[in-house]
């Protein structure tokens, strides 16, 4: 069935909508100590089968090598969040757009590696055309948010490190970390007309270098 173009329309204003009406957090109490940086939630397809991209970071990467991530990096000099999410979009997926895209942004989330990240949602369209950039990442996957919307897709469990929560949530059938799994528990809980605050979700050590 095709995608009905007035209800996709609705969709993406809906999310507009709820982002415009959330209040962020106040900036993290370590927030000047930490380095800048942004991801985009891209989200994409029709308002029956709405998705998000996902990666898996290329292995040969010296820094979270493998893991599954959000598309993103460190924020350049002169750069605003928003402007950082577009550029990386671009960089590693070969997606480019505008800042007529943009959604809305959820809580910056400080992270063990010292890095201040700020989740940018951006419409990527309905089939966007992506050319993934080898250097960057491994691979690129269209995950449905139903997956992430499951009852059973998000669970806590602890580390002898911390004593606060590791949140992870369960995405084709692996487990994703902190800080992208804490970023997509957040906007699982916006679209369900929740406000859930997740600075204080942990990350598994092996993400703190």
């Amino acid at each position: 069935m095709q995608p009905d173009p007035q209800d996709t329309i609705e969709f993406h204003n809906r999310i507009r909508s709820q982002l415009n009406g959330f209040e962020r957090a106040q900036p993290h109490q370590s927030a000047d100590a930490l380095k800048p940086a942004a991801v985009t939630i891209a989200l994409l397809g029709s308002a029956r089968e709405p998705a998000f991209l996902l990666t898996r970071r290329a292995s040969h990467l010296r820094a979270h090598g493998g893991q599954w991530a959000l598309p993103g990096g460190r924020q350049d000099p002169g750069e605003y969040a928003v402007q950082t999410a577009l550029r990386e979009l671009d960089e590693e997926l070969g997606l480019r757009l505008d800042e007529h895209s943009v959604l809305g942004t959820l809580d910056d989330y400080p992270t063990r590696s010292g890095y201040l990240i700020t989740p940018v949602v951006v419409w990527a369209g309905i089939q966007p055309r992506l050319e993934p950039n080898p250097d960057e990442v491994d691979s690129v996957h269209e995950v449905p948010i139903a997956q992430i919307a499951a009852a059973d897709a998000v669970d806590f469990t602890r580390i002898p490190e911390s004593d606060r929560p590791v949140i992870r949530i369960r995405i084709m059938d692996n487990l994703v970390h902190a800080p992208t799994a804490a970023i997509l528990y957040q906007f699982r809980e916006l679209l369900a007309g929740r406000i859930t605050r997740v600075a204080q979700l942990e990350q598994p050590r092996f993400a703190w270098r």
